[in-house]
């Protein structure tokens, strides 16, 4: 592996965003010790920056949420020299106000998945911080992508307060930004029912996916500064009538977006400052492993 390319920053793309660079980009197979990742690893250049890219679902969309390869997918990242992590998805939406087409850079995550391994370390008494399960560093350059703003926050323990926001522009395409919000995780692949969406909603949560856990936490164990950036493609089932969510209408919105979509995530990755793992990510200073990190 030292012949190759060493990208420190990565996008791994969701549903419908599976490719990133033009054809010029080099395609890497790895293997590791959780078997092969969802698809060769492309490796290209974003305004001058070496950046990995992985489809998370396979480049034909071979992997459903519950069976995607995700501690393969960070070790192998990981094993070409990745730090920062950049994780584009489909969400769907548990605020009226947060409607098809909206960006939600999320804060805050709670898990509703099971089954699915979701750690490197099965014994050893490793246990790691998530408290704040986002990296804020990537998660600030995701804002600064959109554009010249005030990060304005909401209390999630009260009546909520919309933050401003900022438009992505592409192709004649405009994309609101917001920049908290929180992310429940469901097991999929089905959608929720329209009492579960009720409920998630009524806890306060504001978007539901199917992916991003145990992703953001086996980033964190390999110390990867790692966020998730949230494209909405629907109301989610308890919001609106009708016959609730259909996947034919969530790969078409998340195509009719795709370009800006695009277009931020290359912004952001240009936006980050330096390429190391910031301090918070970093979750293993002073204790010893079972083994040593790719």
């Amino acid at each position: 592996m030292s012949s190759l390319p060493r990208p420190a920053l990565a996008v791994i793309g969701g549903s419908g965003f599976y490719d990133f660079f033009d054809a010029d980009a080099t395609h890497v197979e790895v293997d590791t010790p959780y078997g092969a990742p969802s698809a060769p690893i492309a490796i290209g250049e974003v305004d001058g920056r070496l950046v990995a890219f992985l489809p998370r679902h396979g480049k034909q969309h071979e992997f459903a949420p519950h069976t995607l390869p995700y501690q393969a997918n960070l070790w192998a990242l990981r094993s070409l020299g990745v730090r920062r992590v950049f994780a584009p998805c489909a969400v769907g939406s548990l605020r009226a106000d947060w409607g098809p087409g909206t960006v939600a850079i999320p804060d805050q995550l709670v898990d509703r998945t099971s089954g699915r391994p979701q750690t490197y370390f099965d014994g050893g008494g490793i246990h790691v911080s998530f408290a704040d399960p986002y990296c804020d560093d990537l998660r600030a350059a995701a804002v600064r992508a959109a554009g010249p703003k005030a990060v304005a926050e909401r209390d999630h323990a009260g009546p909520s307060r919309a933050p401003r926001t900022d438009t992505v522009t592409s192709a004649g395409e405009d994309l609101r930004v917001e920049d908290s919000g929180t992310m429940v995780v469901v097991q999929g692949p089905r959608f929720s029912t329209r009492a579960e969406s009720r409920w998630f909603a009524g806890q306060g949560w504001d978007l539901v996916n199917m992916t991003g856990h145990p992703e953001a936490v086996l980033a964190r164990e390999l110390e990867m500064c790692y966020a998730a950036v949230a494209l909405v493609t629907d109301l989610d089932a308890g919001l609106e009538e009708g016959d609730g969510v259909h996947a034919v209408d969530v790969f078409a919105e998340f195509k009719k977006n795709l370009g800006p979509f695009k277009e931020l995530m290359r912004r952001a990755v240009s936006a980050v400052d330096g390429t190391e793992t910031c301090a918070r990510c970093r979750v293993h200073a002073g204790v010893s492993l079972p083994f040593e990190l790719p």
